[in-house]
């Protein structure tokens, strides 16, 4: 077997990690051993999205020799009988060369009847669709979600990462005031979220859990239906970089900030995108309570790249309606 999804895993690091994704992603240098020790009494915790150490992978993988995920193209090929040897300890490739090409062989043919080729040994790369070239189930610069839609993993959207982008929201407010989570992406991991507290519309980028990017609106959300608007301008200059970030409130400036670096590829594994509520972690600790919205959220529109340039601020009926055609 050259690769398989069963045995443990050694994407924990060589020190183990509190949040697994800054690893796979290619961040596992920002846990510091001092960052690790001050979060030992977390592990196992709500907070944590812990994983062990390869010398754990290891133990656990006894009396086979390797773990989970170690193999894709400059390996040497091995060949056991598991028939006898399970546990893979007498490789046979030199004995029997003529058996191991005939497999290869077969691989092969298999590999290319499934499309496997070329074989991709990047890593963290692969969970940006748009890094490794694979389909996405949506395409395109613009989405249009609707209130009650929730617990939809992030390829379910399109892909905005390390890219401009514009988060719109029509929502309806009660008399009371704005209260609770528009739309929100990821959880207290990583992820970012669009909410109103105290009335006023508020951002939050969590970044990978160790720094929280919030920007605050100046002005209070109405009663009755309006627009709400996260513009997000990317600063460039290849992935994760930061940006700035301004808030609308139908069509007018409502506050500015900055976000300092983001997340490249994935905020979690299992976190989801919830339209009107929030039903994982919290990306924020400073949500108001309870968190889901206390009026209606009517649609959301993600718009990225070009699309995402709209100098009025607001999206009209008929702007909404061809992007809902379009997707059809």
């Amino acid at each position: 077997m050259i690769i398989g999804d069963k045995d443990a895993s050694a994407e924990g690091s060589l020190q183990g990690t509190f949040n697994e994704m800054a690893t796979i992603t290619g961040f596992g240098h920002l846990e510091t051993e001092q960052y690790l020790t001050a979060r030992l009494d977390k592990f196992g915790g709500v907070e944590a999205y812990n994983h062990y150490a390869v010398g754990w992978a290891h133990a656990m993988n006894t009396l086979y020799q390797w773990t989970k995920q170690v193999a894709f193209d400059d390996d040497v090929w091995e060949l056991y009988d598991t028939t006898k040897d399970w546990s893979q300890s007498n490789d046979l490739a030199k004995e029997m060369p003529e058996k191991l090409h005939e497999l290869q062989r077969l691989w092969l043919i298999e590999a290319v009847k499934h499309n496997v080729l070329p074989l991709d040994d990047r890593f963290a790369e692969r969970a940006n669709p748009d890094l490794a070239g694979r389909p996405q189930l949506t395409k395109g610069n613009r989405q249009i979600l609707f209130g009650g839609m929730g617990r939809m993993t992030e390829m379910s959207i399109v892909n905005y990462k390390n890219k401009s982008h514009a988060v719109t929201a029509e929502v309806v407010v009660p008399s009371s005031g704005a209260e609770g989570v528009i739309v929100a992406v990821g959880g207290s991991i990583g992820g970012w979220s669009l909410y109103a507290k105290e009335g006023k519309p508020k951002y939050c980028y969590n970044f990978y859990g160790l720094n929280r990017y919030t920007i605050e609106g100046t002005t209070k959300i109405p009663a009755g239906k309006h627009q709400v608007r996260m513009e997000f301008k990317y600063d460039g200059g290849g992935l994760a970089k930061g940006g700035t970030v301004a808030l609308y409130v139908d069509g007018k400036k409502a506050g500015e900030g900055r976000v300092e670096q983001t997340e490249p590829m994935v905020f979690s594994a299992d976190e989801t995108c919830d339209v009107g509520n929030e039903y994982g972690s919290p990306v924020t600790k400073h949500y108001p309570t309870p968190k889901k919205f206390n009026g209606d959220v009517n649609w959301v529109e993600i718009d990225i790249d070009k699309d995402a340039e709209d100098f009025d601020h607001l999206i009209t009926p008929e702007e909404r309606f061809k992007v809902a055609m379009a997707q059809q």
